[in-house]
């Protein structure tokens, strides 16, 4: 191995069993648990996230998740920063981070950095969101590709969230992203890689997710059946009787709130709130899978094999990262 120290990835769609496997290591390796999902840093977001419950997590600990109010937005860069901490922290104690989840684009900041970007704006946001929904995605993704095409040749024309924060950078700054991480980037070659370059560890990255597709959405309309019998549209009605949360936020526009919400609104039905959610999932492990095809050096498991910790083990021992 290195002179790094080691870490590992253990990425996946929603629903594959990441959870499960990532429990089944800390069980037999010195590794303790960081949370890589934009919606588990949320308290009182549980339900719907598919957030371990209280007693896994008292058993298992993850790190980096019950750290934000649902009021408070959290980022990337934020998301960087503090598991670079937490990874730190694991490391000084001679324990092996093991970073688990399915927020691709955290995996990726953490890897490569982020350029420092302007600070959201609440007033432009939420025009490029109306514009959004009156004139649709297609043609924000026009309107971005006119002023940063690479940005538009990275981000899916029906990636709402990306596409309308890489137009806000332009509106707010007059600079597009691609030219912000360009300039940060070079300012930054010979900074230290843990502050803005690549990430200092060494990394084993897997992926875990069923070999056939259709069992994995037979799995997601399951878990969201699940979710619905054990109370998710009452865990939403509590987020709702508080004043300062809206459907605008990023802990509400989560894959799921934002169709129970719309239903709580009267915008869907039942049955339309309960497809429209099992589509909004099927869409999101569907942007795991291209992210996940673009990972170099990914080992991928079958969520259905009964040998997955063997075979990770026997990974993990191929790369020297157990030594």
């Amino acid at each position: 191995m290195s002179g790094k120290p080691p870490a590992i990835f253990l990425m996946g769609p929603t629903a594959a069993g990441k959870t499960d496997l990532a429990i089944e290591l800390t069980n037999v390796l010195p590794c303790e648990l960081i949370s890589v999902d934009s919606a588990l840093v949320y308290r009182g977001l549980d339900i719907g996230s598919a957030k371990p419950s209280k007693e896994v997590l008292a058993a298992h600990p993850h790190r980096l998740i019950d750290i934000r109010d649902p009021a408070e937005s959290y980022s990337a860069a934020q998301f960087r920063a503090d598991a670079l901490e937490a990874m730190a922290d694991i490391t000084a104690r001679g324990k092996i981070p093991l970073l688990v989840g399915g927020t691709m684009l955290y995996y990726k900041a953490l890897l490569d950095g982020l350029a420092d970007m302007p600070p959201a704006d609440a007033a432009v946001r939420a025009e490029l969101e109306a514009q959004a929904e009156a004139l649709g995605l297609a043609e924000l993704h026009r309107q971005l590709a006119e002023v940063d095409p690479v940005s538009a040749a990275r981000i899916h024309p029906n990636d709402p969230q990306r596409l309308i924060r890489a137009l806000e950078v332009y509106r707010v700054s007059g600079e597009s992203m691609t030219a912000h991480r360009q300039r940060q980037f070079a300012e930054s070659s010979g900074a230290d890689a843990g502050a803005d370059g690549h990430l200092p560890y060494t990394v084993a990255s897997l992926a875990i997710a069923p070999t056939d597709r259709h069992i994995l959405h037979q799995r997601i309309a399951l878990r969201f059946s699940q979710m619905l019998e054990q109370g998710f549209v009452d865990e939403v009605r509590s987020l709702r009787a508080r004043s300062d949360l809206h459907a605008g936020l990023p802990s509400i526009r989560a894959v799921g709130y934002r169709q129970v919400w719309d239903y709580l609104d009267g915008k869907l039905t039942e049955n339309e709130m309960r497809e429209r959610g099992i589509i909004a999932t099927r869409q999101l492990a569907k942007r795991q899978f291209t992210w996940l095809r673009g990972w170099s050096d990914v080992h991928w498991l079958d969520s259905l094999a009964c040998d997955n910790l063997s075979r990770t083990l026997k990974y993990l021992g191929a790369v020297s990262i157990l030594s």
